[in-house]
């Protein structure tokens, strides 16, 4: 997955303009260790979650590890995350339901819950290294529908902007969510990462309209270029993040 950002690095921004993790370009990174960031959702046969709701969790999950206090500093994942960080930046989704949520519960990670989705972020782990209890889960069969057309979005909430153009399974657009809104974090500053984390990240993930998407991809906002690993052509633009306090910079 690679983004054109490139915005100054920092210890939990670790990206330049010469030396992203988003970009699809092959760099230096590509010759470090590969990690991923896995995440689970929870989906069983008798309520499985909203699209819309599931994808706006996934992304808030990401953004509730990236500011946890295990992922900073000294704290036990942030080894783990600055080795993810410092290659290309991974997310996969895999599925769950009964005892296999229950096991991937069991495992370390958080847990965020949105109005009928549940999805739970791990620590980042080796590429080709997924615990058992994960690894044995299913890719496919993500493809979730909403009830009901989202409603328009507030304002002043944030919004990450998935291209109409792409068709996206449920799994897939929820990964490009979560590196949309891990571009918004990086690309603000300290004050309203704050504010953010401490409103409990809220945000909304919305289709664009078709006739706004080359006015969003040109507008220097953070915008992800998918890797084409899975799904979609390499250098797709996926999400453009819209996060109110970019447009003050």
């Amino acid at each position: 997955m690679s983004s054109d950002q490139t915005p100054a690095p920092s210890a939990d921004s670790p990206h330049d303009g010469q030396d992203s993790p988003f970009r699809s370009e092959r760099t230096a990174r590509d010759e470090a260790p590969q990690f991923v960031m896995p995440l689970v959702v929870r989906i069983e046969r008798a309520a499985p979650p909203a699209r819309t709701d599931a994808l706006e969790t996934a992304a808030r999950a990401v953004l509730v590890m990236l500011s946890d206090a295990r992922s900073l500093g000294e704290g036990e994942w942030a080894q783990a995350m600055r080795d993810w960080q410092d290659a290309r930046i991974r997310k996969v989704v895999r599925r769950a339901r009964g005892a296999e949520w229950v096991r991937a519960e069991a495992l370390p990670g958080i847990t965020i819950t949105g109005k009928s989705a549940e999805v739970r972020v791990f620590p980042p782990v080796p590429l080709d290294g997924w615990p058992k209890d994960l690894a044995r889960l299913q890719v496919s069969g993500t493809d979730l529908d909403d009830p009901e057309p989202p409603l328009d979005p507030e304002p002043s909430t944030p919004v990450l902007w998935l291209n109409p153009d792409l068709e996206m399974s449920a799994g897939k657009a929820m990964a490009q969510a979560g590196h949309g809104a891990q571009l918004a974090w990086w690309d603000l500053p300290d004050d309203e990462r704050a504010a953010w984390r401490d409103a409990g990240f809220p945000l909304q993930v919305r289709t664009a309209p078709p006739a706004r998407w080359a006015e969003l991809t040109a507008s220097g906002l953070p915008l992800v270029r998918d890797a084409g690993f899975t799904e979609i052509a390499p250098g797709s633009c996926t999400v453009v993040a819209d996060h109110p306090a970019l447009h003050r910079r």
